[in-house]
């Protein structure tokens, strides 16, 4: 068990951070799921937007790698296209 002030409060402050980047890691695979199960291209097209800056942000806090960032984004491009 940690015994300095500051490691009793980096523990809280990282298991703080550790649920938050679970809750937002999980709402992008949701996300995702939903997004890969379409079929029209207009619908996917409207919303290929909206999933890169989801991606973006968490690669920007560092909850995902950027360079799994770079993988999603493109393979999302490439199913959009391929509709």
């Amino acid at each position: 068990m940690a015994n300095h002030k500051s490691s009793k409060k980096r523990i809280r402050s990282s298991e703080r951070r550790r649920v938050e980047n679970r809750y937002y890691a999980k709402t992008m695979r949701n996300a995702l799921r939903d997004f890969r199960a379409l079929e029209d291209k207009a619908v996917a097209a409207e919303r290929l937007p909206k999933m890169t800056s989801i991606i973006d942000k968490l690669a920007k806090r560092s909850v995902i790698h950027k360079n799994k960032a770079a993988n999603l984004k493109s393979k999302l491009n490439k199913k959009v296209n391929a509709m």
